[in-house]
């Protein structure tokens, strides 16, 4: 995939204000990580408003920028409808950090591809990659070779950069993990 030249970033405030992509396709893209409250808005003028929010007295995991990844616990929205959301475990292998969910009949997967980006999925193809730091800091891009009929649409971004601020992007391979804890072992 070759990817359109990279989004420009305008990191506002660090603590709850919105970070500001701008967004080749979608111009202005507002994300909002509250982790403190345990809630993550996207918006922007072309987007529908996206939403997830931590349950209230819900486990804390303090490597989750939303901090937890149980479905239990969480509850997604996109423009004011109730959206499914399941997001894996998280663990040693790669592929546990990814996260599904479906909107208005759409499924979509956020799935680590490297150690620091995802590749988000929309019924099984890929339509663009994010990256995040887990501070609702989030960039995307959207390449121009996909698929005929693979369009991103706002829906698919709004979703994208909601989970990707929410649970951060990228993973370790398996191989890495393994080194680190057989490396802590010996140590």
């Amino acid at each position: 995939m070759h990817p359109r030249a990279l989004p420009t970033l305008r990191k506002d405030d660090p603590s709850t204000a919105p970070s500001t992509a701008d967004d080749l396709l979608f111009g202005d893209v507002h994300v909002t990580l509250d982790a403190d409250r345990g809630v993550v808005t996207v918006t922007g003028d072309a987007l529908p408003t996206v939403s997830l929010v931590r349950a209230e007295g819900a486990d804390i995991d303090e490597a989750v920028p939303l901090g937890t990844r149980s479905a239990a616990a969480l509850t997604l929205t996109v423009d004011g409808e109730a959206a499914r959301l399941a997001p894996a475990r998280g663990r040693f292998l790669r592929r546990s950090y990814r996260v599904d969910a479906e909107c208005a009949g759409v499924r979509y997967r956020l799935a680590p591809d490297s150690l620091e980006e995802s590749t988000l999925f929309k019924e099984g193809i890929a339509i663009g990659e994010l990256s995040s730091t887990g501070d609702g800091w989030v960039s995307a891009t959207w390449p121009e070779d996909r698929p005929a009929g693979s369009e991103v649409l706002p829906q698919d971004a709004a979703v994208g950069y909601a989970l990707a601020a929410a649970f951060g992007t990228g993973g370790q391979s398996f191989w890495v993990a393994a080194g680190a804890f057989v490396g802590d072992l010996l140590s």
